[in-house]
């Protein structure tokens, strides 16, 4: 059920049994969820073995699941996100579907099967939901699809970077570990605070780890390969950071509140994306007052 990185971050927590959901096809519902969706976030890794976290978007429709055993992309949404590797048969893949309007999320991991008839057919491996914790309730406008992603390569955290990260209270994570049996391994995951969840010290980015589901699937992957990426959300203006680099999980670290540990990410690579979706301004709902608790 879980791959050795998983059940090591059990151990290190403390976490007994740990029972999980995981379905090798998609249930009926989660079919019906992902064909709903005008956006849809995935992980891949690029040619140099660091995982991409990315935002593809459509209209109300735009993913299909012909089976439950596989959901298919279009390919004008995978090629207008200018930061993806060049995707192929065989490669693994992550996804999360996330309605922000009532805090529904479900993932699904498998295999890229074929790339063909203008759109990408994923082979599903593990289906699974998760809970609506944590995440901030709001409406998003539909995508333009029409507009162009403006993306700059930053050479460091500068003002505005730092500022929008100082101000997010989403951001998702992409993380990766190869399994033994090639099942699973690339991950997408999301994660919610109240503004400022996310800080930064002495260069690295800390990041408080809340009580959830137990499965410890992003810690899990990162304890086989540190490597990550972060995609760091600004719906205010409708940005986004997309930060690669190396995680460390602080196991031991005084934590409080909701916090049962933290973890760093150390930037190594860094691009800034400007009008990845329409700016909403405010209007955020916070789900859970007492993550406040969470700040340090």
């Amino acid at each position: 059920m879980f791959h050795p990185g998983e059940q090591l971050a059990q151990d290190k927590a403390g976490y007994e049994r740990v029972k999980a959901a995981l379905y090798p096809a998609m249930p009926e519902q989660h079919r019906l969820f992902y064909q709903g969706l005008h956006l849809f976030y995935l992980s891949v890794q690029d040619e140099e073995g660091y995982p991409v976290a990315a935002l593809i978007q459509g209209e109300a429709g735009f993913l299909q699941t012909p089976d439950d055993t596989h959901l298919e992309i279009p390919l004008a949404a995978v090629e207008a996100v200018p930061w993806l590797p060049r995707l192929q048969p065989g490669m693994l893949l992550g996804g999360l579907g996330l309605d922000l309007s009532n805090r529904r999320r479900n993932r699904v991991n498998g295999v890229i099967e074929s790339l063909s008839d203008g759109k990408l057919s994923l082979r599903v491996q593990e289906s699974f939901g998760n809970c609506p914790k944590y995440i901030q309730r709001r409406l998003l406008p539909g995508a333009d699809l029409r507009r162009k992603l403006e993306v700059e390569r930053l050479n460091c955290l500068d003002a505005d970077a730092r500022y929008l990260i100082s101000a997010a209270d989403t951001f998702f994570v992409a993380s990766h570990a190869q399994r033994q049996n090639e099942t699973g391994g690339a991950d997408i995951s999301h994660r919610g605070g109240v503004p400022g969840f996310v800080q930064i010290k002495q260069g690295k980015l800390l990041i408080p780890d809340y009580s959830g589901n137990r499965y410890m699937n992003t810690l899990g992957n990162l304890l086989i390969e540190p490597r990550c990426a972060l995609l760091i959300m600004d719906f205010h203006q409708g940005a986004a950071l997309h930060i690669q680099g190396r995680a460390e999980v602080l196991w031991h670290e005084p934590v409080r509140g909701l916090v049962e540990r933290y973890w760093t990410v150390e930037p190594e690579r860094i691009l800034r994306i400007r009008q990845l979706l329409p700016a909403v301004g405010s209007g955020v709902e916070y789900a859970d007052s007492s993550l406040e608790a969470g700040k340090r």
